[in-house]
């Protein structure tokens, strides 16, 4: 029997190519990391693993990724509604704000954030009279992290929010739906695997950012230590293996908690049949 043909030829060689591609970038880094990170030994990383100053800083780290990013999908959702279904003056403008944190330096806007909220800055000093203080918290690390979050669940919902057939909605409401059932019946199963992803892309993003936090975040041992400045820490000190270590141990939780998201999506995709884009 003859080899049926390809619609595009040159699958192995494109395969070939992705593969050493893939290897390059993303594999054989991986490797060096966890083989780096073999030389300090299991004394080494037992040390490491039990010290309090670097748990807190891991503890940090995820849990202002986890809240910045499930704050991202209700206001990137809200955004993105108003930015498809609806028309106002400056739209094109609100659309391109959007995508500011892409092309801002993280630096500059760990810099901006600071002197907005600290407690001189223009914000910041309403705020510190009546006992809000953000800057130098985590607070402000999770609003660092908002920030830098927020296209990632914007453009992904965006292009679902226009695909969605309207005429769905109005068939709904011909059968006796109510406003609220529209949106949770309707509305909400077509847009979860995309809410899903925009959170998984803000939540691997926020974990390893280190530019636009370093700035606000104050860097107070035990408080405001975020675990990406741990590894800089290390990486200053010359402790090249503690410094991998860390960030084996940051690529590890990252890795379960992305495989985890993965599987919710994967239910949330065959549950209404569509994939998110």
């Amino acid at each position: 029997m003859s080899q049926r043909s390809r619609v595009l030829p040159g699958f192995g060689l494109s395969l070939g190519f992705t593969l050493a591609y893939l290897s390059l970038i993303v594999l054989i880094p991986l490797s060096a990391v966890f083989i780096k990170s073999l030389g300090i030994g299991w004394e080494g990383l037992w040390e490491i693993l039990s010290s309090e100053r670097i748990l807190k800083s891991l503890q940090l780290s995820f849990s202002s990724a986890i809240i910045a990013a499930l704050i991202n999908v209700v206001f990137g959702l809200l955004l993105a509604w108003c930015l498809v279904r609806y028309s106002f003056p400056g739209k094109r403008i609100v659309d391109a704000l959007v995508d500011l944190p892409f092309a801002l330096p993280t630096a500059v806007a760990g810099i901006a954030l600071t002197s907005l909220y600290a407690p001189t800055g223009w914000i910041g000093q309403y705020l510190d009279p009546i006992g809000i203080k953000v800057a130098y918290t985590p607070i402000g690390i999770t609003l660092a992290l908002i920030f830098i979050g927020i296209p990632f669940v914007v453009r992904t919902v965006q292009p679902v929010l226009s695909d969605l057939e309207t005429e769905l909605e109005e068939a709904a409401s011909a059968l006796g739906a109510n406003r609220f059932q529209i949106v949770t019946k309707v509305i909400f199963p077509i847009l979860l695997p995309a809410l899903i992803t925009g959170f998984a892309l803000a939540f691997a993003r926020g974990v390893g950012e280190y530019g636009s936090v370093i700035f606000i975040a104050g860097n107070q041992p035990f408080e405001t230590e975020i675990a990406p400045l741990m590894i800089i820490s290390r990486l200053e000190e010359y402790d090249y293996a503690g410094a991998t270590t860390i960030a084996v141990v940051m690529l590890l939780i990252s890795f379960v908690m992305l495989f985890l998201i993965n599987l919710l999506q994967a239910w949330a995709s065959r549950r209404t049949g569509r994939t998110a884009r």
